[in-house]
């Protein structure tokens, strides 16, 4: 009930006691955690990192991708070549990619031999795929952000053609469509609710799970506009809907009641943040104006990740940093499937 207890209440990340992991990334946009303390990170060279426990890493990919590194600009950078994007463990503790950049769903296992789950949908191609979620009955749900080839054209608010897949016993389906750039989605503790974050509505929508997959009820969750891009969302176990503001670099939470905390802040109101939101607004967003944007702790904030024995260590996946800021919070994440 409103005015309840919130283990959020009053907290807010001191800079100083954030800490980091990993080194050498590229483009650590999603992350996963497992109990033994390992973290799996997205990354450009076509695969994933496995940052281990002691610290060591090893990149695990089909076959190293030079592109990110090797483009003549960061426009080309970010829309080309393989750009392995969301992640979820399969049961058997394969790897199932959405690859933003190959435009595909794939699978990986841990010594990095892939195959592609699916590359189309009702005869056409996929289109933008950007974030993969299993659930507990091994079904996967995928968000497609755009059918527009070149994503950074899609940074549009008139734009509302991205949607939500559903892939089981091998056959994907569209579940739901007419989504702002849809990114990162999570299903509450119960898998009632399925929460989509809208990079370009500025907002976070859910909708009603039904047994056979099917989703109803759409409405808003928490603001109606956030006046910042949100990419990623994940849940603690109070029932917060922690996020991050992608380009403004905030990360944030909505209580169970729609209350909307800001827990970081690494934009603190920049120039060039207020002068993108307000060209976006217009229409008028450029890679320029992007690229313009960013904090210093790892510039453009992608993705929330709860670890950790006790799930209360959080992880900040980006799309420009090349390490992984952590640290603690008051109160545990929400198990996902693997966990």
């Amino acid at each position: 009930m409103a005015g309840a207890f919130n283990p959020l209440d009053g907290f807010v990340v001191d800079p100083a006691a954030i800490a980091y992991a990993g080194q050498g990334l590229q483009r650590p946009e999603c992350i996963l955690a497992e109990r033994d303390g390992s973290l799996w990170a997205a990354d450009a060279r076509g695969g994933v990192v496995h940052i281990r426990p002691d610290g060591s890493q090893r990149l695990v990919a089909q076959q190293a991708d030079t592109h990110f590194r090797q483009a003549a600009d960061d426009a080309t950078r970010f829309v080309a070549g393989t750009l392995p994007n969301g992640l979820a463990f399969a049961r058997n503790g394969d790897i199932v990619i959405s690859n933003f950049g190959t435009d595909r769903l794939e699978l990986m296992t841990r010594e990095g031999r892939s195959r592609v789950l699916a590359d189309t949908v009702d005869g056409q191609p996929i289109g933008k795929v950007n974030f993969v979620l299993r659930d507990s009955r091994d079904r996967l749900w995928l968000t497609i952000s755009t059918r527009i080839t070149n994503w950074m054209q899609a940074m549009d608010p008139k734009v509302a053609d991205g949607y939500v897949a559903l892939y089981e016993h091998g056959r994907l389906r569209i579940v739901a469509d007419g989504f702002h750039f849809t990114n990162e989605i999570r299903l509450d503790a119960r898998e009632e609710w399925l929460y989509v974050a809208e990079t370009c509505a500025r907002r976070v929508s859910r909708l009603r799970v039904a047994p056979d997959g099917s989703l109803s009820g759409r409405e808003v969750f928490g603001p109606a506009d956030h006046g910042a891009f949100i990419d990623g969302i994940a849940f603690d176990a109070h029932g917060n809907l922690w996020g991050t503001h992608v380009m403004t670099d905030r990360i944030f939470a909505i209580t169970p009641e729609g209350e909307l905390r800001i827990v970081l802040d690494d934009d603190g109101g920049s120039a060039a943040g207020k002068a993108l939101m307000a060209a976006f607004e217009r229409s008028e967003a450029t890679p320029e104006m992007m690229l313009a944007c960013g904090g210093k702790i790892a510039p453009w904030f992608a993705s929330v990740t709860f670890g950790g024995a006790d799930l209360r260590t959080v992880y900040i996946g980006s799309l420009r940093g090349e390490r992984i800021p952590y640290f603690r919070a008051p109160v545990a994440g929400l198990p996902m499937a693997h966990w």
